[in-house]
């Protein structure tokens, strides 16, 4: 998803990340109605059903296992990952269009594939959203329809294991509750700083 004209030469690719249930995908649906000048908001390829009111090729592109499997063979995928037995992964060729034309390129991954671009890609801007606390996670989640136990219990202990290392984000970011705008702000504020550094962030998507 596109918005206009570039808001500087120095095109950077920011990761965003964070445990699952902090926010990730209404923070980055937020960015995008604000319509954020400059930026690509990249759409994950996934294998995991539509939620309520998510669109095809808007919130994700939603596959068939099959044919994500066919992307990882033909080498199409930037990254990918299997997350609690559904697939994601994001396509180089959205990212490399983007750089082209001087936009800055958001994605959204869990940390596993933050990790992996960072390798990837040393020179990636990466974001980590950290929620205000794990009950507020909770109820997320519970939102999520995370209603066992066992997967609650499952899902905040990878959550808190997550926290535990941040460290490896060049910023971390929390997403108190009820104040999506100022989180929002925060982030948008990190790009731009970020994008006047000399030397710039340089990355080259192979």
């Amino acid at each position: 998803m596109d918005n206009e004209a570039p808001s500087t030469k120095n095109a950077l690719v920011v990761v965003i990340s964070g445990p699952s249930g902090v926010g990730k995908d209404v923070m980055i649906d937020r960015m995008i109605e604000t319509g954020q000048i400059g930026i690509h908001f990249t759409v994950t390829a996934t294998t995991r059903h539509p939620r309520p009111g998510e669109q095809d090729g808007v919130n994700h592109h939603f596959v068939a296992v099959d044919d994500f499997i066919n992307m990882i063979a033909a080498s199409e995928l930037l990254e990918w990952a299997q997350v609690y037995d559904n697939y994601y992964g994001v396509p180089k060729k959205q990212v490399r269009d983007a750089l082209a034309e001087g936009k800055h390129v958001v994605m959204r991954v869990d940390v596993q594939g933050a990790k992996r671009l960072r390798e990837l890609m040393p020179e990636a801007l990466l974001i980590f959203i950290i929620p205000p606390s794990l009950e507020v996670l909770r109820k997320h989640l519970v939102k999520r329809g995370v209603n066992s136990d066992t997967e609650m219990e499952q899902r905040l202990a990878a959550a808190t294991e997550e926290i535990e290392k941040s460290d490896l984000f060049d910023f971390a970011v929390t997403n108190v509750e009820d104040q999506l705008d100022e989180t929002v702000k925060r982030v948008v504020e990190i790009i731009e700083s970020e994008a006047t550094k000399i030397p710039p962030r340089k990355v080259v998507i192979l």
